[in-house]
């Protein structure tokens, strides 16, 4: 089914309007199509999970390195076993793969068992602290330096992207209305009205009775469109490295350090797709677009995760990307604004964000039921929808069904990444617009070769489906337009 709706009937009075696409948005609109409510999201990029979810590491975090007693800690927990629930019902591929925070001497040691102790008050179980022999059977390429480590099971790895979409596509099956390419450009408060909130966009004006700001990055400046300039996002930049491939079984877990009071410090990574990434690295920004690599965070990350795992070798990076956290203090804010009553901040939403995603949802929800909005639960709730199929996770023996089914599974357009026409058109069918979303719904561009063999079909295919020129195709929204048309002399 169509994901993207077009543009509203402007008579129409939304209970609850959600600014924001990223994965926080868009859990919150699943959660909130369980009622019969009327929704809308709203999202400025062409697609969704294109701000600060399209460069999230992946990370299912277990809630080990929060302060007990935080918004965080207690969210990332709850997240952490809602994540299970919610990737049974949408076919997201989520693999529990545990991990390790490691130590190099004794001091270490009892840093670790702090950090045991801390998370033990969370309710984290089956934690215990390994040693060199369990690293050597367990995990080969650590570093013999490694003394010992703290082994979390429950930390996993999903897809983020996928994630986002599954959320939103069963949100509109439920009935949430999405808008993308729309930007806030100003909220008019209307006092004592039974309709207190007027959005106006780039596309069109949205009237609701309660608002909520997940806009990511931006969530000050939306914000401050209603009055509320308590908090400052101010953008941490991570520097990623991703790894062939290849590379795919260099470590069994996730492998941290022992964590900084800015960040959990720079990591070995397990995907969900296979190939290993390494980073990120932490430097606060004053730009919200800068997300541009340099040789000194190159040098940084290879620094850190070779005194981890010494056969990481510069010459496997086959990608590298920046992404940018929006920090708003030490915690998340999320919370009704009582001098803009109706409107809720969910801001600052930086890791965990991504496992806490759908326990934020619920405290949303909740927020909205003591702040006035009338929640009644519908007797019918799609939950399910069909796990999406990807040619890279079949076996032989799956293959040879699909293409005798379709024989559009057989047409390769991606050789890197072993992804098929017929993947690519369900994409589009699903809401994909641009290259980047043709790539973060199938992997199609992920590869060694960039795109070199896969980019020029996957251009036809989407211009054939949208009835659209080449020339008006972009690989990311406005300013990425990948083929030029005639110049005029």
């Amino acid at each position: 089914m169509p994901l993207i709706k077009p543009s509203p009937n402007n008579n129409t009075i939304y209970d609850v309007l959600i600014i924001g696409g990223g994965v926080v948005g868009c859990a919150i609109a699943r959660e909130l199509s369980k009622y019969r409510l009327t929704i809308a999201l709203l999202e400025k990029e062409i697609e969704l999970a294109f701000g600060v979810s399209k460069s999230n590491s992946g990370i299912i975090h277990p809630g080990t390195q929060n302060k007990f007693g935080s918004l965080k800690g207690k969210l990332c927990v709850k997240g952490n076993k809602l994540i299970r629930k919610i990737a049974k019902e949408l076919g997201i591929d989520f693999k529990e793969v545990g991990e390790l925070i490691v130590a190099f001497n004794d001091e270490d040691i009892e840093h670790l068992k702090d950090i045991q102790k801390e998370a033990k008050r969370f309710g984290i179980a089956k934690m215990k602290i390994v040693d060199r022999a369990w690293l050597s059977k367990n995990e080969p390429n650590l570093s013999p330096d490694i003394v010992a480590a703290l082994y979390v099971p429950s930390a996993g790895i999903i897809s983020p992207y996928r994630m986002t979409y599954d959320l939103a596509e069963n949100a509109a099956k439920n009935g949430v209305e999405i808008f993308t390419d729309n930007k806030v450009l100003k909220i008019n408060v209307l006092k004592n009205a039974q309709v207190p909130f007027e959005i106006s966009t780039t596309q069109s004006i949205y009237r609701s009775r309660f608002v909520i700001n997940a806009a990511g990055l931006f969530a000050d400046e939306i914000s401050k469109l209603v009055g509320v300039d308590d908090f400052t996002i101010t953008p941490r930049k991570g520097q990623e490295f991703l790894l062939d491939k290849k590379r795919e079984n260099l470590t069994n877990h996730l492998i941290f350090p022992l964590p900084s009071k800015e960040s959990k410090g720079v990591l070995v990574i397990k995907t969900s797709d296979g190939n290993p990434m390494v980073g990120p690295t932490a430097q606060s920004v004053n730009d919200k677009e800068d997300r541009a690599t340099d040789e000194e965070g190159l040098n940084t990350v290879l620094s850190f995760v070779k005194r981890m795992v010494p056969s990481i070798n510069g010459h496997d990076i086959i990608a590298y990307f920046a992404g940018l956290r929006p920090v708003a203090g030490d915690d998340f804010i999320i919370r009704h604004e009582p001098k803009v009553p109706g409107f809720i901040n969910v801001a600052g939403i930086q890791s965990p964000g991504l496992t806490a995603a759908p326990a934020i949802a619920l405290m949303v929800v909740d927020i909205l039921k003591n702040n006035g909005c009338r929640l009644q639960k519908k007797k019918i709730f799609n939950k399910f929808r069909e796990k999406t199929v990807h040619l890279f996770k079949a076996d032989r023996k799956k293959m040879k069904r699909l293409i005798k089914e379709d024989e559009r599974y057989g047409d390769i357009v991606c050789r890197c990444e072993m992804v098929s026409r017929k993947e690519i058109e369900d994409a589009i069918d699903r809401g994909a617009r641009t290259l980047d979303g043709i790539k973060f719904r199938t992997r199609a561009q992920a590869g060694r070769c960039h795109g070199g063999f896969c980019t020029t079909r996957i251009l036809k295919i989407l211009s054939e489906k949208m009835k659209v020129p080449v020339t008006a195709l972009t690989k990311r929204g406005r300013g990425s337009i990948v083929v030029m048309g005639e110049r005029k002399v």
